[in-house]
């Protein structure tokens, strides 16, 4: 298959999905550190307790700061309902200690004007902050030009047919990329989530009201076979 066929594919959705859920506009809110940690109690959560933890986490302590330097288990206390506590409470004190040791501040704003690849390279370099957590920092706070592949993107662009079999989300993330232009990637992101959550389940997919069939792999190969279509 064409890559040229691909970025048709990739354009159709775009259109699709901004029509079926609306086109989302990006408006970054707080700090690229309030970004990061809120991110970090994300991981492996639902928004809901992620919204819960990280409002229990700031209710408690003032500043990034007194995190930072805060017993671990009042961390951990502060974030449980996140789920995962006893690991993302210290992930997110080394994070801060990382920032401030490198800075001199807890402060991520100089990401705004390193060169992409530099930028990346920092934020992968703190301990538990893979590529999935550095693009969401990068695009949701500084609408840098990247990608972010959760487990409802891979999950929605493997089916369709935009990544291949076979790739998987680190390298997904380069991929789609090169299928859209810049100011394409927030919407698409935030679109192929919702579709995610709201159609293409994990395990049950609604295909059958999908309106991505036309351009799905999986609807054609998969679904209508087994359906009997």
């Amino acid at each position: 298959m064409s890559i040229e066929f691909i970025r048709e594919k990739y354009d159709a959705v775009f259109s699709i999905l901004n029509e079926t859920y609306g086109r989302p506009a990006l408006h970054p809110n707080g700090s690229p550190v309030n970004e990061l940690v809120g991110t970090i109690i994300s991981q492996a959560t639902t928004d809901t307790n992620t919204d819960r933890a990280y409002a229990a986490l700031t209710a408690r302590f003032p500043d990034w700061e007194s995190v930072m330097n805060a017993p671990p288990e009042q961390v951990i206390d502060a974030i449980r309902s996140a789920g995962l506590a006893n690991t993302k409470g210290p992930r997110i004190q080394a994070a801060l200690r990382y920032i401030y040791r490198e800075r001199g501040e807890l402060s991520l704003d100089f990401l705004a004007d390193m060169p992409l690849d530099e930028a990346m390279r920092w934020l992968t370099a703190i301990e538990g902050v893979g590529p999935k957590t550095a693009t969401i920092v990068l695009l949701f706070s500084f609408g840098r030009p990247v990608f972010p592949v959760d487990t409802h993107v891979y999950r929605v662009t493997g089916r369709l047919g935009l990544i291949p079999p076979r790739m998987n989300a680190v390298q997904a993330h380069d991929r789609l990329i090169e299928l859209g232009e810049p100011d394409t990637y927030y919407p698409m992101h935030i679109n192929l989530i919702h579709h995610g959550r709201e159609i293409c389940h994990a395990r049950t997919p609604l295909c059958h009201i999908c309106p991505l069939q036309d351009w799905c792999d999986y609807y054609r190969t998969t679904y209508l076979p087994a359906a009997g279509a």
